[in-house]
């Protein structure tokens, strides 16, 4: 098979395209032939080598059909999307045209859309359902701010939520990406800058009833202060980088009564964060009925892969970025 594989850590040119030897079927393991997979921030960072864990095969999410499943689980050539589960992090993941991946993280869908537009759907709406409904437990009728509400996850993000009812408050770092968060459902969006979290409170004296942090360590201490007592800030991105915080005095920093959690994708499979959780086919279905807008933003062949990289470092996407086989 082809494989996009890493066989140094550096710029996108240390992508290569390569043959590798065709992944066997195993137990516990669904063998898919790879249609498009979305490319992340994630998958930059183990090229860049500062990711704890990198496989030489890269990506963490793939949509295709199934090839082999030992388990007789998923049929041959039922369609699936899957992700995480140590895709590209401790087994190689879906950067080639055939991946094996923990049955556990593979899920059927029925679906007449594109290849292109179900790569955009899998890692980013799975992320944010479970930040959403499960570390924030967002309701109907209360404020969300989401930080970096441009990125694919926080796009994500903003339709799961407006959908549900949520009164979303959605920043970015230009201003011309206004257009598309108000499209998405957003009801105020507002500039990234120092001073976001006193304006955010000047526009809502109690406070915030969630924060879904995408922007990172260097800005959650900043939207702490934005959130009422009881409410809940959830960490799921970083943006902004993987420094960590320079310094984080809960006692000074973090409001009495706010809830701070974090939520890794990379749990996904566990027994803990079963992907059962994550209705994926009634998410496909809303992006079919147009309910959820997830065309992805841009499209690349196998063979543009250091294009599709760099795009993503320029964070110049604004949307899901997408590699089509």
């Amino acid at each position: 098979m082809r494989a996009i594989v890493i066989k140094q850590y550096g710029g996108p040119d240390v992508l290569s395209i390569e043959e590798r030897p065709d992944p066997k079927p195993q137990p516990g393991h669904v063998l898919i032939e790879v249609k498009a997979f979305g490319v992340n921030h994630a998958e930059t960072h183990m090229r860049e080598g500062n990711w704890p864990e990198a496989t030489e095969i890269s990506g963490i999410e793939c949509v295709g059909l199934v090839k082999a499943d030992p388990d007789g689980r998923l049929a041959p050539g039922q369609k699936v999307v899957a992700f995480m589960g140590g895709l590209g992090r401790s087994i190689n993941g879906s950067y080639a045209e055939l991946t094996s991946v923990p049955a556990g993280n593979v899920l059927p869908v029925k679906t007449g859309l594109a290849w292109d537009t179900l790569a955009a759907i899998p890692e980013s709406y799975a992320t944010a359902w479970a930040a959403l409904h499960g570390n924030l437990d967002l309701k109907a009728g209360q404020t969300l701010v989401i930080r970096g509400a441009t990125s694919a996850l926080g796009q994500a993000a903003l339709n799961i939520a407006a959908h549900a009812g949520a009164r979303v408050i959605a920043t970015t770092r230009n201003p011309q990406r206004a257009e598309t968060l108000e499209a998405l459902g957003a009801r105020e969006v507002v500039l990234e800058a120092p001073d976001l979290p006193q304006r955010v409170r000047d526009r809502h004296p109690q406070g915030v009833d969630a924060v879904l942090e995408l922007v990172g360590n260097s800005t959650v201490v900043g939207s702490l202060a934005m959130i009422r007592r009881h409410g809940r800030l959830c960490l799921a991105g970083f943006l902004g980088g993987l420094d960590p915080i320079p310094i984080f005095m809960p006692v000074m920093q973090l409001p009495s009564g706010v809830h701070f959690s974090f939520f890794g994708s990379f749990m996904f499979g566990a027994p803990a964060f079963p992907t059962s959780e994550v209705p994926m086919q009634a998410i496909v279905e809303r992006v079919e009925d147009g309910t959820y807008k997830a065309e992805p933003a841009r499209v690349f062949r196998f063979e543009e892969i250091r294009e599709a990289h760099r795009l993503m470092e320029a964070g110049a996407a604004n949307g899901k970025i997408v590699v089509r086989l």
